[in-house]
C-alpha cells in the first residue's frame, strides 16, 4: 500500500465490491446446482422409495439449502435428513453435508454435519451428475440405518 490514502481507500472499496460480486455469483451456482442436479436427483429417488412404502421429500431454501427426508416405512414421522448447505458468506461452492436422523419413531433426532462430497472440488461441484447425489443419499441413509439396526436403543 503507498502513502495515497485516497489509492487506498479506492482499493480497499474495491476489493469489497469484488467479494459482494464472488458471494452472489456462488449463491447463483447454489441455486443452479439445486435446481438442476440435486433436485432431479432427489424426484428420482422420491419415486424409487415409493416402490419400498417409504415416503419421502425434498425441501429448498433459496441460496442457503436444500434437503432430502426419508420418513419411516408406511409412517409420516421424519427418519432421516440429508442437507446440503452453503456456508454463510461463501466465495466459492464449498459445501457443507448435515445428516439427521432418528432411530426409532419416539427417539430424538441426532445431527452430524461435514464437508459435502470431500472429493470434489468446489469448481466440479457444478460437474456433478444427479446419479453422484442419489448415490451419496443412498450411502449416508444406508450406514444411518446400519448404524441404528446395530446399536441398542
Amino acid at each position: 500500500m503507498g502513502n495515497d490514502w485516497k489509492e487506498n481507500l479506492a482499493s480497499f472499496f474495491e476489493g469489497i465490491s469484488i467479494l459482494e460480486i464472488s458471494k452472489k455469483e456462488t449463491i447463483e451456482n447454489f441455486n443452479q446446482f439445486c435446481e438442476f442436479i440435486v433436485e432431479p436427483g432427489f424426484e428420482s429417488l422420491d419415486e424409487e422409495l415409493k416402490q419400498f412404502g417409504i415416503k419421502s421429500k425434498s425441501s429448498k431454501s433459496k441460496g442457503k439449502s436444500i434437503t432430502f427426508q426419508i420418513n419411516f416405512p408406511k409412517s409420516r414421522i421424519d427418519n432421516f435428513q440429508y442437507i446440503i448447505f452453503l456456508p454463510k458468506n461463501s466465495l466459492e461452492l464449498k459445501l457443507k453435508l448435515r445428516i439427521r436422523g432418528r432411530k426409532s419413531k419416539k427417539s430424538l433426532m441426532e445431527e452430524k454435519e461435514g464437508t459435502f462430497m470431500e472429493n470434489v472440488e468446489p469448481l466440479d461441484i457444478l460437474k456433478l451428475k444427479k446419479e453422484d447425489i442419489i448415490l451419496d443419499v443412498i450411502e449416508y441413509y444406508r450406514r444411518f440405518k446400519y448404524e441404528a439396526h446395530g446399536k441398542p436403543g
